[in-house]
């Protein structure tokens, strides 16, 4: 059961959570979908492959939708991410909330609260088989985001 959290909007991080209730209310949802397809536009964009959306609002408090993104070297999982931060942040004015992974490259995380960003190395993708342990959550039909 997720807790009601009001909008926050801080402008030294243009960070905004909202509650999936007060989003829905005032159209949330729709923007978060828009939001999505930026992230997914952004990875296709530095070639990101085998692409996965799941919709996790129903059974995790921790975002709306996490994304998974393969990327077959660091440099291309770096530019993946950082693709993703330039086109959220040009189109929604929105950083992301926390970066994990910068560094090594091998998997980075990218928090925007809404949705989390995990930009994977096929190895690291493999062993941690995200997809199996999220697998009771709804699929996103990326076709249509």
């Amino acid at each position: 059961m997720s807790e009601k959290f009001p909008t926050v909007k801080s402008t030294s991080t243009t960070a905004v959570a909202n509650t999936n209730d007060a989003q829905k209310a005032a159209g949330g949802e729709d923007a978060n979908q828009e939001m999505l397809s930026t992230i997914v536009e952004a990875a296709l964009d530095r070639k990101g492959t085998d692409l996965l959306a799941l919709r996790v609002s129903d059974i995790s408090y921790l975002a709306d939708y996490f994304v998974l993104v393969t990327g077959f070297s660091r440099v291309q999982v770096r530019a993946i991410s950082q693709a993703i931060q330039d086109q959220v942040e040009q189109k929604w004015q929105r950083r992301p909330l926390r970066i994990e992974g910068q560094a090594e490259a091998n998997w980075i995380l990218l928090d925007y609260g809404e949705a989390i960003v995990h930009i994977l190395m096929p190895k690291e993708r493999e062993f941690y088989n995200l997809e199996a342990f999220w697998g009771h959550a709804e699929r996103v039909n990326l076709a249509q985001e």
